[in-house]
C-alpha cells in the first residue's frame, strides 16, 4: 500500500473520532503542534527513523515529548510507531490537516504582501476570496515580499489572485509588446 493510502487511512480514522468526540479544532491544533515539532526538530526524526530503537523505546520518547497533546492523538502516534509507519506521521498530519479543513469549510491561502497584513486587513482578505472559492473563512499564511511594490498576491489552492503592483506592470509590458 502506498504512503499516502495509509496516512488517509490513518487520517480518516482519526477524523471520524475527532467529529464523534466534538474536538475537530482541539486535534487539528495537537496535528499542527505534532507536525512543526517533527519537521523542526532533526533528533526527534533521527530517534524515530533509527533501527536501532525498540518501538518501546521510541514510543517513551512520544509519550515524553507530546505528554500536553489529546489522547486521541497520542494514541494514533503510537499505533503508527506500533505499525513501523513513524515515517508516516508528517504525512497523516498533513492529510488530516486537509480533511479537517475541508470539513470546517476552511481553505488555506498563502499571502504575498509588501508588509506583514495586520489583524483587520486578514479579515477583509478573508471575507472576500473565501466567498470566491466557495469556503466559509481562510487559514492565511502571510509571506512578505519587497518585490511587489503594492497591493498582494494570494494563492488558494492552485488559483492564483495577483492584485500586485508588480504583476500589473508585467501584464501592462505583456500588452505593450
Amino acid at each position: 500500500m502506498s504512503g499516502s493510502l495509509v496516512a488517509r487511512r490513518y487520517a480518516l480514522a482519526l477524523l471520524e473520532i475527532a467529529k464523534e468526540q466534538q474536538l475537530l479544532k482541539v486535534i487539528v491544533e495537537d496535528l499542527r503542534v505534532v507536525k512543526e515539532v517533527i519537521g523542526y526538530t532533526p533528533e526527534l526524526k533521527a530517534v524515530l527513523h533509527s533501527s536501532k530503537l525498540t518501538k518501546e523505546t521510541k514510543k517513551a520518547v512520544v509519550i515524553q515529548g507530546f505528554t500536553a497533546v489529546n489522547p486521541y492523538v497520542l494514541n494514533t502516534l503510537l499505533l503508527l510507531i506500533d505499525r513501523h509507519r513513524e515515517d508516516q506521521i508528517a504525512s497523516v498530519a498533513d492529510e488530516f490537516l486537509a480533511l479537517a479543513n475541508e470539513e470546517m469549510g476552511i481553505a488555506e491561502a498563502d499571502v504575498y504582501s509588501t508588509r506583514a497584513l495586520s489583524d483587520a486587513e486578514r479579515e477583509a482578505v478573508t471575507a472576500v476570496f473565501a466567498a470566491k472559492v466557495g469556503k466559509k473563512s481562510l487559514n492565511i499564511k502571510n509571506f512578505v515580499d519587497s518585490d511587489l511594490l503594492g497591493g498582494l498576491k494570494l494563492r488558494i489552492g492552485n488559483r492564483i489572485y495577483d492584485g500586485s503592483l508588480r504583476g500589473k506592470l508585467d501584464r501592462l509590458e505583456r500588452t505593450l509588446l
